[in-house]
């Protein structure tokens, strides 16, 4: 496999490349880059958790046109041709060659010749309608290599969207603010993470990666639920001081009035 790889503009810098999510984007570099001389790469999902992307990613590159899957878990980049010119002496021919005899070249683009592999067209037609159910085990075969669990439910945004190192926001699930609120007591989460937003925001060498951003939060969070301790405890400790002061620390007595008036009244 070679170690430098080249994606043509005439691909990437079309409207269609460029209205998936970023996440769908940077997992086609990852596989452009992995990908043997021929565009075939056999460790799709390997490389869906180094890039911290999802089997959404995979199945937004399939819908619109960007790779094809095989039954044996192996994608092929569609427009690698166009991509790469490799030459003759340094040309490694793929060892896929299954896969490779069900495929034509077209424009210098791949498309399944549907003569000889009906049954992996019919798959790709199949991803497009598993789009957004739960489960795609039992209706699509991607083979091990490719997240056969089945998908979680989308999570609720909340619409706090806390910038990237990508320059990419992450929308903070609800599920997690309501966790944290929970976990964090002694914290306004809702007016914390306004304040990680504005940091971010400040600070763009330092901002988080998707992997890494809910560390962060929670790393922030419990910061400030320490501190918010240690105030608490400190003006506990305050206000027993006042009621402990010398003021208060003379000896009480008890008087009499009425006695004490007659006592006054007779001298």
């Amino acid at each position: 496999m070679a170690n430098r790889r080249m994606f043509s503009l005439d691909v990437i810098n079309t409207d269609k490349f460029l209205d998936m999510p970023v996440t769908a984007q940077c997992l086609y570099f990852h596989l452009g880059m992995r990908a043997d001389d021929d565009g075939f790469v056999s460790n799709p999902k390997q490389i869906v958790r180094f890039a911290a992307c999802t089997q959404g990613d995979i199945k937004v590159l399939i819908e619109n046109g960007f790779i094809i899957p095989f039954e044996s878990g192996i994608i092929v980049i569609r427009h690698w041709k166009q991509h790469n010119y490799i030459q003759s002496d340094r040309y490694r021919k793929t060892k896929y060659l299954e896969e490779l005899q069900h495929l034509k070249i077209n424009q210098n683009v791949y498309i399944l010749d549907t003569e000889n592999i009906q049954a992996v067209h019919e798959m790709e037609a199949q991803v497009r309608l598993e789009l957004g159910k739960d489960r795609v085990r039992d209706s699509i075969e991607l083979g091990d290599t490719v997240c056969p669990e089945p998908d979680k439910p989308a999570a609720e945004p909340s619409g706090v969207l806390l910038p990237l190192n990508d320059n990419s926001f992450y929308d903070v699930p609800q599920d997690k603010i309501n966790l944290w609120v929970q976990t964090y007591q002694a914290v306004d989460v809702m007016q914390e993470l306004q304040k990680m937003r504005a940091w971010l925001d400040s600070n763009p060498t330092r901002r988080k990666t998707r992997r890494g951003i809910s560390r962060f939060i929670n790393s922030w969070l419990s910061r400030e639920q320490d501190s918010g301790k240690g105030n608490l405890q400190n003006s506990r400790q305050g206000s027993k001081n006042c009621h402990n002061n010398s003021f208060n620390s003379f000896r009480q007595n008890d008087y009499d009035v009425d006695d004490l008036e007659k006592k006054i009244l007779s001298n």
